[in-house]
């Protein structure tokens, strides 16, 4: 699987999705541990978009001598089975990332 990809840029968040871009900036393709814009509910349900990075743990906040666990890539078929995601899986913490 592949663990890059293109994020939306501003005008998409704002004509596609309704929401305003978050603040700072993103680059034109994001990899684990780089930010990019993702969409989440709000404790009031509605939508906004904030900056944020993929993977659980960035490799640069792992301790010398701990094994690095790549969290990337979820599969449909393991992810509510899986110790590392089926916590956030059934609690329902999901995020809508928009791509091109």
């Amino acid at each position: 699987m592949c663990v890059n990809y293109a994020p939306v840029q501003r005008q998409m968040l704002r004509n596609v999705f309704g929401v305003e871009p978050p603040v700072g900036e993103w680059r034109s393709e994001a990899w684990p541990d780089y930010s990019a814009p993702i969409i989440r509910a709000t404790e009031s349900g509605e939508r906004e978009a904030v900056l944020a990075s993929f993977s659980m743990v960035p490799k640069g906040k792992i301790p010398p001598g701990v094994r690095y666990y790549p969290t990337a890539n979820a599969r449909a078929e393991t992810i509510g089975k899986l110790s590392s995601f089926a916590k956030h899986w059934k609690a329902g913490q999901l995020c809508l990332i928009g791509a091109t």
